[in-house]
């Protein structure tokens, strides 16, 4: 798993443009920004949908009031359904990027093997915040959403 003080590692990733998708660089994302990065199991799914998205997005202006430039909600799934989860959720303050390949996740160490439940590779549930393309902070939630709720970031902030 990555650790604090090491450099996010460089994958090519995809976010929703206005004329559709297109490839987004992790070091081009996270170099010269202060940024939140959240990840969750999946789009759509209830704790994710429920409670943790909607946490960033309440919280939006006090995370840029404390120096964060980006806030990034990542998921194993596909462009076109980050897209659409961000829209229904108001999340216009919330960059949303697409691992739809879980190589990113694989690449951070915080892959979690879903075949159990139809789900295939995904991303463990988790929340960093990276300056400068550095891991300063890092909550991995192994169950539930205590260390990596909106508000857990925040008091680490």
């Amino acid at each position: 798993m990555i650790n604090i003080n090491e450099q996010i590692p460089n994958v090519t990733l995809k976010v929703m443009g206005q004329d559709g998708p297109l490839d987004i660089d992790t070091r081009d994302l996270f170099n010269n920004k202060k940024v939140i990065l959240f990840s969750v199991p999946g789009a759509f799914t209830p704790t994710c949908s429920a409670a943790h998205l909607p946490g960033f997005v309440v919280n939006a202006d006090k995370f840029k009031s404390k120096g964060i430039d980006e806030i990034v909600c990542m998921s194993v799934n596909d462009v076109f359904v980050m897209d659409a989860w961000g829209k229904s959720s108001n999340a216009e303050e919330i960059t949303m990027l697409a691992d739809g390949n879980g190589e990113f996740a694989k690449a951070l160490g915080l892959e979690v093997d879903g075949t159990a439940w139809g789900m295939g590779l995904r991303s463990k549930r988790f929340a960093m915040i990276v300056d400068d393309g550095e891991v300063k902070q890092i909550a991995v939630d192994d169950k539930g959403l205590e260390k990596s709720s909106a508000e857990a970031v925040l008091a680490m902030l």
